[in-house]
């Protein structure tokens, strides 16, 4: 991904409001605009749901229980967006790619995500302007991880 892309440079996106008279105006980090750690695990939850009943991505899960699958996709995105820093703490460096090549994933799988994705995206109804913005981070992030 473009390093326009990065952790760094999204979890530097700030909303400004108006401040009060004389003060500095306040700024608020992506994840903390969108409603913060209840929000990213609504976010999850509402894929994994979608996952568990999807033909082609529940296959590629093979645990039962979906659950462990949907805190670490939580604790991922809550970093990526300015968020806690729990996955990497837990989990190491995110090496996205890395962990998904023993999965076939084309086209077929992506739109797939992607759907499941959009619906979880729907379901948390974020603001327009935040939906845009993670929405495109998705289509990008789905994209990269193709490899097959």
């Amino acid at each position: 991904m473009p390093s326009s892309d990065s952790p760094r440079a999204v979890a530097s996106l700030t909303l400004k409001t108006q401040p009060a008279p004389g003060q500095p105006a306040p700024t608020q980090s992506f994840y903390e605009a969108v409603g913060g750690e209840a929000t990213f695990e609504r976010l999850a939850n509402a894929f994994y749901a979608q996952v568990a009943e999807d033909p082609i991505m529940r296959p590629m899960y093979p645990d039962e229980d979906l659950r462990p699958a949907a805190r670490r996709l939580q604790m991922f995105l809550e970093q990526y967006w300015g968020g806690p820093h729990t996955y990497s703490e837990e989990r190491g460096h995110p090496r996205l790619r890395m962990r998904h090549a023993p999965y076939a994933i084309g086209e077929r799988e992506r739109d797939a995500w992607l759907r499941c994705m959009r619906h979880a995206m729907d379901e948390v109804a974020l603001a327009p302007e935040y939906d845009r913005v993670m929405w495109e981070y998705m289509e990008r992030a789905a994209d990269f991880m193709r490899n097959a």
